[in-house]
């Protein structure tokens, strides 16, 4: 079998690294010395750099000015650009762009993607629900009126809801079907309460009371909520190893300077298998990922749904970021608190992808009723 990433795939992690290679990880406020949100909109100069580059575009077909890649090129770019903690909607906006062009009607697709593609339509999604522990869906009613749907509920945790053009928010049917609105920032029964992350990033609980839609505005396939919200998932998971890609570089640079006893700590045993041990977990987090990311580009049918792969990413991405981050504090000593040093950043960001979207137990619980579900069975 061969692993190896495309030539278009490979092309589109240079083109992420040529548009992420200048940015600074501390080109914002720190979060541990900022009350509120370190800034009040996302990185808009970056956003029409990834735009000019044509990073916005790669996941959409040609017909919408797009490369027609796929969830592993789009799990590439956002490896990279976790790398450097770039301030984007990237994962939101173009997972949306791929659920509606997937599941989504013509009319939708022409209103939404060539302008998400030239980067002059922003998309977030309400994914966390009102609670964060209960599915999303479930927070939002949705019932048709005519050739219109009408949304109540509430949504906690949307990033940059005040300043994306549009929010994917997942809703329910009085017969419980799952569906997607796609909502105009400032429509009439939209209000937001300010939220922040843990990461410093302005987030939004965002309230719906009678919203009048369009029914071109609101997609009703069956499983494209799912879809969505296994995609989100997975490129989480490919923000996490990114990330924790980047913290063990800086560790390893740290160690390989930092003397004790007239020795580079690097050279130390108890150091070395502690650096040893990270950079398991981090290609354990790599093998997951591509795994579930390769079931949802295919379609690839498994002994379980692809959602159980999503789970087992998930899982690992949880465990594996926040082990990393803790030990690159240890190995960092006193300096990995100094807020002048990126690390303190970092470990902010990988709490923040740790219980984006449901912590280990979560998708630990959900495998579970997978695998009871889905019995694996075994042949003679």
């Amino acid at each position: 079998m061969d692993f190896t990433f495309t030539e278009e795939q490979q092309a589109a992690v240079e083109a992420a690294k040529a548009v992420f290679s200048g940015v600074a990880p501390d080109g914002v406020p720190s979060p541990a010395l900022t009350a509120g949100a370190v800034a009040d909109d996302f990185d808009r100069p970056l956003w029409a750099r990834a735009a000019a580059s044509d990073l916005l575009s790669l996941v959409l077909d040609a017909q919408y000015g797009g490369a027609g890649l796929d969830a592993i090129a789009l799990c590439l770019v956002l490896r990279e650009s976790a790398r450097v903690l770039a301030r984007l909607p990237l994962l939101e906006t173009s997972a949306v762009a791929m659920t509606v062009q997937r599941y989504g009607e013509e009319q939708l697709r022409r209103e939404l993607l060539p302008g998400i593609g030239r980067g002059e339509i922003t998309v977030t999604v309400a994914a966390h629900g009102r609670t964060g522990h209960d599915g999303a869906e479930l927070a939002v009613t949705a019932r048709q009126d005519g050739d219109h749907w009408v949304l109540d509920g509430a949504q906690t945790g949307v990033p940059w809801a005040q300043t994306c053009d549009r929010t994917a928010v997942p809703a329910h049917t009085a017969d419980g079907r799952a569906l997607i609105a796609i909502v105009p920032r400032d429509h009439p029964g939209i209000t937001l309460a300010e939220q922040v992350s843990t990461s410093g990033e302005r987030l939004a609980e965002v309230h719906l009371a009678g919203v009048r839609l369009p029914a071109s505005t609101v997609v009703e396939a069956d499983g494209a909520w799912e879809w969505l919200r296994d995609l989100l998932t997975t490129g989480t998971c490919a923000l996490a190893l990114g990330l924790g890609e980047a913290v063990l570089a800086m560790t390893s640079q740290y160690a390989g300077k930092r003397e004790q006893f007239g020795h580079p700590i690097a050279t130390f045993q108890a150091v070395a298998v502690q650096a040893a041990d990270r950079y398991i977990d981090l290609r354990a987090m790599e093998a997951t990922l591509w795994q579930a990311a390769w079931r949802i580009a295919t379609g690839a049918p498994g002994p379980l749904p692809a959602a159980g792969d999503v789970a087992v990413a998930k899982i690992w991405a949880c465990d594996g970021v926040r082990r990393v981050v803790q030990t690159a504090q240890h190995l960092h000593g006193g300096f990995g608190a100094d807020t002048d040093y990126a690390l303190h950043r970092y470990h902010a960001w990988a709490k923040q992808l740790e219980l984006s979207l449901g912590p280990a137990a979560a998708h630990e619980e959900a495998l579970g009723d997978l695998l009871a579900t889905h019995p694996l069975t075994q042949t003679a």
